[in-house]
């Protein structure tokens, strides 16, 4: 499609000229002149991440899941409970105020927690490219129900003039139909 129908589109749907339009107006605005599908954003499928990236994913899967929380709470019971049953057989290694658990407990949490941050600031860069898709997606549908709406006014203006067209002939015959007779 021409520069100019670009343009044309532009001011027709947004109202403002294909030069002033946002790199993400101008796509659509692009698609729609091009008829082209939107399809989906490639980044959407690529999986670029490094090996340490993907285990920080796999951590704060299972470290966010109920099975983790059940397990670990069943460790800890057992944990607690051997320690302090075989505390008088002298098989005890961690006696109450368990200070080893404590010691793993809190390298467990300053370790997991950045490692889940960093997980989660992954989604949301992949958030933020699905939703700008969706965006995409969204405005092009809008701009094409704009767009078929001028359509179908445009039909219905050149069938009500001809109605009405249709409709003076018929009163200028009825009327010299009334003088003549």
């Amino acid at each position: 499609m021409t520069t100019d129908a670009r343009e044309q589109l532009a001011k027709d749907l947004l109202g403002a000229p294909y030069g002033g339009l946002t790199p993400v107006q101008r796509s659509v605005i692009d698609l729609i002149a091009n008829e082209a599908p939107t399809g989906l954003d490639p980044r959407l499928h690529l999986d670029e991440r490094t090996r340490s990236e993907r285990l920080a994913d796999r951590v704060a899967s299972v470290g966010g899941s109920w099975g983790f929380i059940v397990g670990f709470g069943v460790a800890l019971a057992l944990w607690m409970g051997w320690n302090v049953l075989t505390r008088g057989l002298g098989t005890a290694f961690d006696p109450y105020p368990f200070i080893f658990l404590n010691l793993i407990l809190s390298t467990l949490a300053a370790v997991q927690a950045p490692i889940i941050m960093m997980s989660q600031n992954r989604a949301a860069a992949r958030d933020r490219v699905a939703a700008e898709h969706d965006y995409i997606v969204n405005l092009r549908a809008e701009l094409e129900i704009m767009h078929l709406h001028d359509k179908v006014d445009a039909m219905r203006k050149r069938e009500l003039l001809g109605i009405i067209k249709r409709q003076n002939e018929s009163l200028r015959i009825l009327r010299g139909q009334g003088t003549g007779g």
